[in-house]
């Protein structure tokens, strides 16, 4: 089994197979840095990127209650993750990769 990187991140399994994508954060040279998401993959159609969904609470001040909100957040998806729609994902911010993609995913939760 070839080497895997540290990506610097507690309690982070790193994935069985091994792949040759130079932005994989495991088995590539792409760094991770800064927020991390967890959310469940709505769409897995685009080559090598997942668009993941994060739901999350929203204080209203006026009427002092919280209401529920999403946003959609595209990810890479390194092949030797390989996750599918309906999983539920961990995504961490590295470097821009593309115009709308600035995520990795670094574990496949469920």
């Amino acid at each position: 089994m070839a080497k895997v990187r540290n990506i610097g991140i507690q309690n982070v399994i790193p994935p069985p197979t091994e792949c040759e994508d130079l932005n994989c954060p495991f088995h590539g040279k792409l760094s991770v840095r800064g927020r991390m998401f967890s959310g469940k993959v709505i769409s897995d159609k685009m080559r090598g990127t997942v668009v993941m969904r994060r739901d999350f609470l929203r204080y209203v001040k006026k009427y002092k209650r919280y209401e529920r909100q999403h946003g959609k957040i595209s990810a890479h998806n390194p092949p030797c993750l390989n996750v599918k729609e309906g999983d539920i994902v961990l995504a961490s911010e590295c470097r821009p990769l593309s115009k709308t993609v600035s995520f990795v995913v670094i574990q496949k939760m469920s």
